[in-house]
């Protein structure tokens, strides 16, 4: 199923992770995944996320602290490569309204977006 297909609230456990081969993974961890965004917002643009369910960074239920450990350590992997990339990187993870998808996941990206 093509990103743009879904219309559930859980991308990540219902496609993402369901089917990783599907991915450009960037890291495959224990516990957590990273891969380049099906429908970047920008130009360079990986989101990293855990792969039990965890709803969000303010509700972090379902996450122990082995997984938010490697959750961190990760988004700091893929941050610093890009920075040594591209010279920049941003990490933001939404909240509310603003989380389309109601599991926890952090995005790393960098460039400006179109």
């Amino acid at each position: 199923m093509a990103s743009g297909d879904y219309s559930g609230d859980d991308f990540y456990c219902d496609v993402a992770l369901a089917d990783p081969s599907s991915l450009d993974v960037v890291h495959d961890g224990v516990a957590v995944l990273a891969y380049h965004h099906t429908r970047p917002y920008w130009p360079v643009h990986v989101v990293v996320v855990p792969k039990v369910h965890v709803p969000s960074s303010t509700d972090l239920t379902g996450a122990d602290e082995d997984v938010l450990r490697e959750l961190l350590g990760v988004v700091q992997l893929v941050a610093r490569q890009m920075e040594l990339e591209h010279g920049e990187a941003r990490v933001l993870t939404n909240l509310g309204r603003y989380q389309d998808s109601k599991h926890l996941h952090v995005h790393v990206a960098s460039g400006e977006h179109h």
